[in-house]
């Protein structure tokens, strides 16, 4: 189920949240269940057999991590039982994700043509993998306590919101919200408008932003031009924005509403002036996951510099392969690892003393040429379209396609870039203190809007269900 469907916003959502606030408050295990309940239906709406797979990781990695406990309790490290679940944990994960991406690569290799029946990608098992793993971690380390209630753990890592797409949450960050918790007017409140805000972001601009992107690339060969794939390349990097953040609003949203508080996954990348600093503010729940459950158990920085270079290649690997089970994601993980390692030893203290602007282009000019990798379907491919954009493929730089495309799409495309800024949200932010109640027309016309955009389009995926 998507949250940005019809189905969701006036039928489940609705029944969810009136059932939710019958409960008095003080009866937070009945409301614990309602949720667990209404999470495994949202789930199984659309996979209807993984579900049981997601109901196991839960009993099984609540079992483990009390068994960890009782072993440290008792003297013993735990360690052996840690490295099993672990195991276990990425053996289901690679299983579903990667069997596939492995036989084709062995079958390459080898010569062989070996048959096999490709496996359905369970959605969300990334994301709740990597909150299982990161508990049972935070239990062996001692960050965390066991839970005792397996209900409550199941909660934690089936919690519809946040569920298919993160942002990764640390039980450690929501554990006592998960024993006791309030949901005032003002949570409601804040909780639908950025949850508003995140359906605007998918509905009005990500989505149209794809149908941009996808014309772009449905270009026959006579009709292209570099300056259409770089408008290519514009219009995916800002899909892939607000299609990601915008569900991490209406999760972050969603969750305030019923009480949790989820940390950002955001903070405005695009204003970033370094590559460092981009991945500060890009997806920030996966890189704190692997900074600190996989980066600093290796020895992070503080270690020789070709042994900081060896943990960043690791790291970095892991992190474009998380993305998916294709070559061009290791290349675009791959990619990032040099240029971090470039700012790092190479030509950092150049960048930082570079006029602001000069920053910025670079920083997204090295963005924008590694969403090519990220959307591409092989790294051939990656390089055929970056050679069309740097002059290098033979074709013109504008021709008469494109100027259709810049008069059919400048506003979007200028609409996105301010909308990529932070402008927006400090201006809401003004005159909800302000003016409340043209803040709550804005926001009532944000929401007939996508709705009625939900009701007349087709086109509605989210990028990132497929990680």
């Amino acid at each position: 189920m998507l949250f940005s469907s019809i189905t969701f916003l006036f039928y489940f959502l609705p029944v969810i949240l009136l059932i939710y606030f019958l409960i008095p408050a003080r009866m937070n295990t009945a409301r614990n269940l309602i949720l667990l309940a209404a999470s495994l239906i949202f789930y199984s709406w659309g996979e209807p057999v993984y579900v049981f797979l997601m109901i196991y990781s839960a009993c099984f990695n609540w079992y483990m991590a009390k068994e960890i406990g009782k072993e440290q309790s008792s003297g013993r490290s735990g360690k052996a039982s840690l490295i099993f679940t672990i195991a276990v944990n990425l053996l289901i994960l690679s299983f579903f994700k990667y069997f596939g991406f492995v036989m084709d690569n062995f079958n390459a290799l080898t010569g062989l043509n070996i048959h096999y029946t490709a496996l359905a990608l369970p959605i969300g098992i990334s994301f709740y993998t990597f909150q299982a793993m990161s508990y049972i971690f935070d239990v062996y380390r001692g960050k965390t306590a066991p839970q005792r209630s397996l209900f409550r753990f199941a909660l934690y890592l089936s919690f519809f919101p946040q569920l298919i797409a993160g942002p990764i949450v640390k039980y450690r960050d929501i554990a006592e919200q998960l024993t006791s918790r309030t949901s005032t007017l003002d949570d409601i409140g804040l909780g639908s408008s950025r949850f508003i805000i995140g359906l605007a972001k998918k509905v009005l601009l990500a989505n149209n932003l794809g149908a941009l992107h996808q014309a772009v690339l449905a270009l026959p060969d006579s009709n292209i031009a570099a300056l259409s794939y770089w408008i290519g390349i514009f219009a995916f990097t800002m899909q892939i924005y607000f299609d990601f953040s915008g569900y991490s609003d209406m999760a972050i949203g969603l969750g305030r509403i019923f009480g949790f508080r989820f940390n950002e996954n955001f903070d405005h990348p695009y204003l970033s002036t370094s590559v460092t600093e981009f991945w500060r503010r890009w997806h920030i729940s996966l890189s704190t996951w692997f900074r600190e459950y996989l980066y600093f158990p290796l020895g992070g920085n503080r270690v020789p510099v070709g042994r900081h270079i060896f943990n960043l290649v690791i790291v970095w690997a892991l992190t474009g392969l998380w993305h998916g089970a294709n070559w061009t994601f290791v290349f675009w993980g791959l990619y990032y690892c040099v240029l971090l390692i470039l700012e790092k030893y190479v030509y950092g203290k150049a960048v930082s003393s570079a006029p602001a602007f000069i920053r910025h282009i670079y920083t997204m000019l090295a963005v924008a040429v590694g969403w090519v990798f990220f959307m591409s379907e092989s790294i051939g491919q990656a390089f055929m379209y970056l050679r069309t954009c740097f002059f290098a493929g033979g074709y013109p730089l504008i021709n008469t396609n494109t100027v259709f495309l810049l008069r059919t799409s400048i506003i979007l495309m200028a609409v996105s870039a301010v909308c990529a800024t932070d402008l927006p949200a400090k201006g809401l932010r003004r005159l909800r203190s302000k003016i409340p109640a043209a803040w709550l027309v804005i926001m009532g016309g944000m929401l007939v809007l996508s709705t009625a955009y939900l009701l007349y389009s087709s086109y509605n995926p989210f990028l990132y269900f497929r990680f």
